[in-house]
């Protein structure tokens, strides 16, 4: 199959619609409604994308982006992350590229935009 996206979100409507956005462009799709069922589908499977809510039960998306980029058991492992969140304040943007997340977009969005900024970041990947 395609390229494998993660979306971690825990809003239900959210989820099916991004789950539905990225099947419908390709994509094989996995999902997370908290931040270590996350990680621990990052560990099984490796995906190329993670697609991260910032506020997500048990961890953070903050907390998700942080582990995933420390990860040392791993180095040639570095999936793109894109923090696609409703916490739209400079302050929020700035510690999320900080964290190393590659884009950060905010809620509400355009579904154009977000297939521009996924294929953007899966370039050389997709």
């Amino acid at each position: 199959m395609g390229t494998k996206v993660l979306i971690a979100e825990d809003d239900e409507n959210m989820l099916a619609c991004l789950e539905f956005l990225m099947q419908h462009d390709g994509y094989q799709v996995l999902t997370a409604r908290d931040g270590n069922e996350t990680l621990e589908l990052v560990r099984q499977h490796q995906p190329q994308l993670l697609i991260l809510n910032i506020i997500m039960p048990i961890k953070s998306g903050f907390e998700v982006c942080q582990e995933v980029r420390n990860q040392s058991s791993t180095p040639e492992y570095q999936p793109k992350i894109l923090m696609l969140t409703a916490k739209n304040r400079e302050t929020d943007i700035a510690k999320g590229l900080a964290l190393g997340a590659n884009a950060y977009m905010t809620k509400p969005f355009g579904i154009a935009e977000l297939s521009q900024q996924i294929r953007a970041l899966l370039g050389a990947v997709a």
